[in-house]
């Protein structure tokens, strides 16, 4: 037997060419671009044959004939058994001209190509969206019925097989194969297609929530999926059976077929992910009027939102086009010619965790990221304020170990040559450390970073807010000290606005640049005690979240850290955090560095979001929890003007340090 193959490169393809290649004499004559001699070696140590029984004819799919010279026409007249056709885009987000340039057209010239070539049969592997959006049950036997063609994919599929249908002067045979996916066995896939486009939404899910916690899916039509390996044997089969093939079609699908509800929920326990228990039917969205839908797509903020939403969970645009999909295909005739085959399409939860195993190892999207800090700030100038002790120089011995222009400043020159000389000597010599000398609580002294940052550097590509000032003392300790919260509010507050504000025209400038705001978990939480710290972080954090709304289409991005305790200088003089669970500087500096890499709006610890969420469900009960605290634990020795003093606790207090070990406020 002597074949000739198109796609013989492609996922179902190389597969095919395998499969027929197994047969006692077979030759596999296959189709390869001018210039592709490159693949030709991997191909044919995958195939496990040499260039005498994998032959490769050059040419190309979108030229007349494929592209085949005369003499190659020649030698292959009359000697091909059979043709089997299976390049194509198979692309949701290929463009409309690439796909009628390669489905229809490519499919016309193989046509001609088989003709000139006499060949002895053809085999079309069409695909089940030839059928269009049509509603109700697709028989093998039906072509013309097919409706609701609008989409790219659907027209140039149909088209490809209408070709094939009527200009034909060989016989044929037409395969419609329903999603293909990867190997039952294996898993192997050879890129993000058809459900894997969920597959990072179930993995957030996994990571945010419990895997015991119910969640919610999207319910919808019917989704027909099937293995590559089911496809290329089913394919095999067929097309050598004795009977009349001419001009008939089968449907290589999954005879049940599953809801996309179902669908997702399969994945999800492969994924380890939370179990779909509530499902959303997506048919609801067909009773707004496509007048009112299409009104609201005009408006452009609409538009961006359903853009970023779609970016963000790397689904494309036309994924919610298939949700309701409303066709299923009938399959007796491929059920009959496999018959005693042993061949049959496996039933998808026994081999979805093979897919989800292959996906995460191989093909998801975050494997091709750069997600390291050198990365990300290596080459980069990043400023690191209050840079010269605590969480500030923690992270920049991280920025300048990652190959970061390394700036800090604060107000001590003789600690910042020393912050200087732990970076240097952390980093190794080719670090490139600078430092400044600057009080950003001052206008005229912050003023003066700013030029000089300008002056030397051209502004910044990261900005690290992190100098601070904190302060423990009850309101009712306060009456007579309101300068506590003037100069909290002048650092923590306006000292970063202003080297923020500073920073913001050259970024702008540039349209691009990161801003990493250090917040506290008492703004989630409203912790006692921290009046003055607290109100000027969350000012900070109302801010961010205005700015971060005026530059979102400027490349600038914004992310707040609601720090948890930290043990720095900054606490120090707070003996009573002494026995309290606390997080080391570097620790603090990998949130830093996350925050850098990922730039997500806001990074935060499980307590704090917890506290968020019972103030705004319970306030009743998040007050009386934090006056409990509050009353339990009382100023420090520090806020009552007595530096010497111990803490004196209550045994219920300590007894509440002990239960609240491991927890990092």
């Amino acid at each position: 037997m002597q074949y000739f193959v198109t796609g013989a490169t492609g996922f179902i393809g190389k597969r095919l060419v395998k499969t027929l290649l197994q047969r006692r004499g077979a030759t596999v004559h296959f189709l390869l671009r001018e210039g592709s001699e490159g693949k030709l070696p991997a191909l044919l140590e995958y195939w496990g044959v040499d260039a005498r029984r994998a032959v490769p004819v050059y040419g190309d799919l979108t030229a007349k004939k494929l592209g085949v010279s005369a003499e190659a026409i020649k030698k292959l007249k009359g000697h091909i058994d059979h043709v089997y056709h299976l390049a194509a885009v198979y692309d949701l987000k290929a463009d409309e001209e690439s796909q009628v340039h390669v489905n229809v057209e490519g499919t016309r010239n193989l046509v001609e190509f088989a003709k000139a070539i006499d060949a002895g049969h053809l085999h079309h592997v069409s695909s089940i969206a030839a059928a269009g959006l049509y509603e109700g049950v697709f028989r093998e036997d039906m072509f013309d019925e097919a409706e609701n063609l609008d989409h790219p994919y659907f027209m140039t599929k149909h088209e490809s097989e209408k070709i094939v249908r009527t200009e034909s002067k060989v016989p044929w045979t037409v395969y419609r194969p329903a999603l293909v996916v990867g190997d039952s066995q294996t898993g192997e896939m050879d890129k993000v297609d058809g459900p894997y486009y969920f597959f990072k939404l179930i993995q957030r899910m996994r990571q945010l929530l419990p895997p015991w916690l119910p969640s919610i899916g999207l319910e919808g039509g019917r989704i027909n999926i099937v293995p590559v390996d089911f496809v290329v044997s089913a394919l095999d089969h067929i097309s050598h059976q004795k009977t009349e093939l001419n001009k008939k079609c089968f449907h290589l699908v999954d005879p049940e077929g599953y809801r996309v509800g179902d669908v997702l929920d399969v994945f999800s326990k492969a994924a380890h992910a939370p179990k779909m228990n509530l499902f959303i039917n997506a048919a609801l969205l067909g009773f707004i009027p496509k007048s009112i839908k299409k009104g609201m797509m005009a408006l452009a903020p609409v538009r961006r939102v359903r853009h970023a939403v779609m970016k963000d969970l790397g689904l494309p645009e036309d994924i919610l086009t298939f949700v309701n999909y409303p066709t299923r295909f009938d399959c007796r005739d491929t059920t009959a010619a496999l018959k005693g085959s042993g061949i049959a399409c496996p039933k998808l939860p026994d081999y979805a965790w093979r897919l989800w195993d292959y996906w995460e190892r191989h093909l998801d999207p975050a494997l091709f990221v750069d997600r390291s800090l050198r990365g990300t700030v290596g080459g980069k100038v990043v400023l690191v304020t209050g840079g010269s002790s605590g969480i500030g120089l923690a992270a920049a011995i991280k920025f300048a170990e990652a190959g970061a222009i390394t700036v800090i400043c604060a107000r001590d020159e003789a600690k910042l040559a020393e912050a200087k000389k732990e970076i240097m000597a952390a980093a190794g010599k080719g670090a490139n450390v600078a430092t400044y000398s600057a009080d950003i609580a001052d206008e005229a002294s912050c003023a003066g970073l700013i030029t000089w940052l300008t002056d030397t550097y051209g502004g910044v590509d990261f900005l690290i807010n992190n100098a601070g000032r904190s302060i423990r003392r009850a309101i009712e300790s306060s009456y007579d000290r309101f300068h506590d919260f003037e100069r909290t509010m002048q650092l923590n507050y306006f000292g970063c606005l202003r080297v923020t504000m500073g920073l913001l025209p050259g970024m702008v400038a540039k349209r691009k640049g990161h801003i990493v705001n250090i917040s506290s978990i008492g703004v989630l939480t409203n912790a006692p005690r921290f009046s003055a710290y607290v109100a000027s972080k969350a000012a900070l954090d109302a801010w961010t979240r205005c700015a971060s709304s005026e530059y979102a289409d400027t490349g600038i991005t914004f992310t707040t850290i609601n720090m948890p305790l930290v043990r720095t200088p900054m606490i120090a003089p707070t003996k009573i955090y002494n026995n309290v669970p606390t997080l080391a500087p570097e620790e603090a500096a990998d949130m830093i560095a996350e925050a850098c890499v990922d730039k997500p709006v806001r990074i935060a610890t499980r307590l704090g979001i917890t506290g968020e969420v019972l103030h705004a469900l319970l306030p009743r009960v998040a007050q009386i929890v934090m006056n409990t605290s509050f009353r339990m634990f009382p100023d420090s020795s520090a806020a009552k003007g007595d530096k010497s003093g111990k803490p004196t606790l209550s045994p219920e207090a300590i007894a509440m340090q002990q239960m609240m070990r491991g927890i990092h406020f």
